[in-house]
């Protein structure tokens, strides 16, 4: 049996709005049920959100600060004023920089651009930098994607005489900055319909104030970018600027996306926002993370072909460089959660800092401990010299991690960002009060509930449903993203008819599932490694994405793979290991995630002979055969152990009693896997089934050799070397014939008595026993998965 990793649910559609929706558009009850599912119940909203509109679109000048902004950039342009923007190092400020840069080149103005460096300077305004502007002769600063926090820093630029118009869209603080304008859909009171546009999207409104219907249309190419990879909800208005976006990239005319495009290797035709998400976006921010997100603007504003390939190239490689620092610093983060942390309990908010932990790649370490502990995490590196620590924080469903940085503001130098994600600077000494501060606030915040992840699925569907057809369907409502997730369905009950491994090392999974005479080729990146776990036969289901699987012109439906359970406890066939300790350690360790929510433990079982094994099975309950039929434990602390609540049980050893196998479920009755580790005796060492014609031949021979007194292991041997029967089976049969008064054993001699009484087989306690345990030995052995798991289940059953 394995849970999931996470909570499915779904949401129930009205049924009659389903179908009225259907009706109307003349669409599945799939689709119908999608859109209804996320708040279209209407034709006119769901229309409007698989074609788009007008109605999308709002007046740039409903953003507070427009109108004063719009004059004085204008007046700056006729009056030849040196401008600064102002911009920020992630996808999101490298965009805007790049649109900001679009705009002011159509405007023909006189302009230059600041970006602070992310490990140097970190993020917004900083004096220096203003003091720098003040020297080129900068008289406006136009920021983008930042700026609402800058307090500060806008007070002192107005004492050198400098106007800032701030274009942002964090969270405002209480107490906003005195810029000449501020142009931020959140701020209080601004009448902006919507409050989801990215720093970006501030920036193309600020651009479509200036330009008006004469805004290019190919900046929303910029803008797009920017908006998925900042993760912003893609409904309402973002929703338009991305499917503009898209549909202007899959021609595009900027050298650097279409060069972009090709070293992420992305069709240009087919281009979507995944691609921007996992492909374009990590490059982009590669610049800032591991060097000056210059490079990634100039990359979106060069009018060269030559030199954006060349750009283009080098932020892959800084990708690949980025990935490898990842990987260091989740596995350094790692072990020193754990060192400090070794009875597995967490904080509510994990809090870890360290030297040489390179801050422009914390968010992502933050993202991958989020994911493995599900719980906030903060990341910060501290300054070897100065003790300043700059990090990033990645937050759960249930905690909004602004909120809670708010709530301890004092201990901080600096902070900003969304519910989701923020950013924050602070001395090395205000680390532990620090942590203590927020665990104090997520402490009553957060209830146990909120440390369970959950998964959003779409519909409960059955395989039949998941059609090329439908494939295509859902395309229209795309682009997908935050708040507009490509849809997920659960398929349960679902037989694998085919596992494989695929890809460099057999680091992903493949299936082919089967239900009700449907077949759908299933695909689990990164999960190569379960295909041990399963087998074909086993009873799955699985909550996936639909997709479509083009190669060599055909096309076919293939689902993803996000997460998946076994409802059935199951027998894992791993007889005849080399390393049957080595497996059994390691099938722990993959079965762990999938333990629900029960503490995971594990009990190998083995014949008392061989208490050598336990040495290799480190942190499972230990356990023997014994002499009576039964099965105990090793050690004092293993006769502590609970029996029940083992998840897998081991056997090292095959029982040699059909007692001893009863004993084992007897024992542990709530054991949901068991792994089969045993060694395969070799063909001429098992038992067989005994049969008549077995003792016939047994007879006739004995009576031929041992009508005198013969030594027993001289019967046997010659026995042996008659028939294709082992020794243990000969032995066990001369018991029979013993018990029946056919022979008499004498010190170690056999005679054969040659006018018996005669008995039938079947009144020998040994003959039906070695029918028992020979059946047993038959199904270890020989018998397939399914024929062994059938056999156990029925000897389960009357164990139990």
């Amino acid at each position: 049996m394995l849970h999931s990793k996470t909570r499915w649910h779904s949401p129930a559609a009205d049924p009659d709005v389903v179908a009225g929706l259907a009706r109307s558009l003349s669409i599945s009850p799939l689709l119908s049920s999608l859109l209804v599912t996320r708040g279209m119940t209407t034709p006119d909203e769901a229309l409007l959100f698989m074609e788009g509109g007008a109605d999308e679109q709002h007046d740039p000048f409903l953003l507070q600060g427009m109108a004063e902004a719009v004059p004085r950039i204008r007046k700056a342009l006729d009056e030849g004023e040196h401008i600064l923007v102002y911009g920020d190092y992630d996808a999101d400020g490298v965009s805007s920089t790049a649109l900001m840069i679009y705009l002011l080149r159509y405007l023909s103005a006189s302009f230059d651009i600041y970006i602070p460096h992310r490990s140097n300077e970190g993020y917004g305004l900083h004096n220096h930098a203003l003091d720098w502007a003040l020297q080129q002769g900068v008289s406006l600063i136009i920021t983008v994607d930042t700026g609402i926090s800058a307090y500060h820093q806008i007070a002192y630029a107005n004492t050198l005489g400098i106007d800032i118009i701030v274009t942002d869209h964090h969270e405002p603080p209480e107490l906003l900055p005195e810029a000449f304008a501020l142009i931020n859909p959140k701020i209080p009171g601004c009448p902006y319909p919507f409050k989801g546009l990215a720093g970006v999207g501030v920036a193309l409104k600020l651009a479509q104030a200036m330009l008006g219907p004469d805004t290019p249309e190919a900046w929303t190419e910029i803008a797009a970018i920017g908006t998925v990879a900042d993760l912003m909800p893609l409904v309402g208005e973002n929703r338009d600027i991305v499917r503009r976006g898209l549909l202007s990239m899959r021609e595009s005319h900027f050298p650097g996306i279409r060069a972009l495009l090709n070293v992420s290797g992305i069709t240009m035709s087919t281009v979507s926002a995944v691609n921007i998400a996992f492909g374009m976006a990590p490059r982009i921010n590669a610049s800032g993370r591991l060097d000056h997100a210059g490079r990634a603007v100039t990359l979106l504003t060069t009018e060269l072909a030559a030199e954006a390939e060349q750009l283009a190239a080098e932020l892959d490689v800084l990708n690949k460089e980025r990935q490898l620092v990842v990987e260091r610093i989740v596995a350094e983060a790692t072990a020193q959660l754990e060192a400090t942390h070794e009875s597995g309990s967490l904080p509510d908010i994990i809090v870890l800092a360290d030297t040489g932990w390179n801050v422009g790649v914390v968010g992502i370490v933050a993202s991958k401990l989020l994911e493995r502990y599900y719980r906030p995490v903060i990341i910060l590196d501290i300054h070897p010299e100065t003790g300043m620590c700059k990090g990033s924080a990645r937050s759960i469903p249930g905690l909004d991690i602004y909120e809670a940085l708010s709530s301890c503001a004092g201990l901080m130098d600096h902070f900003g960002g969304h519910p989701a994600a923020a950013g924050m600077s602070l001395h090395r000494d205000q680390l532990v009060a620090f942590a203590a501060a927020l665990n104090q606030y997520a402490a009553s915040v957060l209830s146990p509930e909120h440390f369970i992840p959950a998964a959003a699925a779409d519909a409960e569907v059955s395989l039949a449903e998941l059609s090329l057809q439908a494939a295509d369907e859902l395309d229209k409502l795309a682009p997908f993203g935050m708040a507009n997730p490509l849809p997920k369905f659960i398929v349960r009950g679902a037989v694998i008819q085919e596992t494989r491994t695929m890809g460099q090392g057999s680091k992903h999974l493949k299936l082919v599932l089967q239900q009700d005479g449907c077949l759908l080729e299933t695909v689990a990146f990164g999960k190569g490694a379960l295909a041990e776990l399963l087998p074909v036969g086993t009873v799955l289901d699985v909550l996936a994405e639909l997709t479509v699987n083009e190669w060599n012109g055909s096309r076919k439906p293939q689902l993803m793979l996000q997460d998946l359970a076994v409802p059935e406890a199951q027998l894992f066939d791993l007889r005849g290991s080399a390393d049957a300790a080595g497996k059994a350690l390691y099938l722990k360790e993959m079965l762990r995630p999938y333990s629900g929510s029960s503490p995971f433990h594990a009990a190998a079982v083995f014949q008392s002979e061989r208490t050598a094994v336990q040495s290799g099975l480190k942190g499972m309950s230990l356990w023997v055969y014994d002499n009576d039929g039964g099965i105990s434990a090793i050690g004092q602390e293993q006769n502590a152990a609970p029996e029940q609540g083992i998840s897998l049980i081991c056997l090292m050893d095959m029982p040699e009693t059909p007692e001893q196998l009863d004993a084992l479920f007897a024992t542990f009755s709530d054991v949901t896997n068991i792994a089969l580790l045993h060694s395969i005796k070799e063909a001429k060492e098992r038992l067989q089934i005994p049969t008549r014609d077995h003792f016939k031949s047994l007879y006739k021979s004995l009576a031929s050799m041992a009508a005198s007194a013969v030594p027993e292991r001289e019967v046997l041997l010659r026995l042996s070397r008659q028939s294709s029967m082992s020794m243990r089976m000969l032995s066990r049969m001369l018991d029979v014939f013993e018990e029946l008064d056919f022979i008499e054993r004498n010190q170690g001699r056999i005679v054969f008595v040659s006018q018996p009484a005669a008995k039938s087989l079947t009144a020998s306690r040994h003959f039906v026993r070695l029918g028992e345990v020979a059946e047993m030995e038959q199904y270890f052995m020989e018998s397939s998965l399914s024929q062994l798991h059938d056999w156990m289940l029925s000897r389960r059953l009357g164990a139990s």
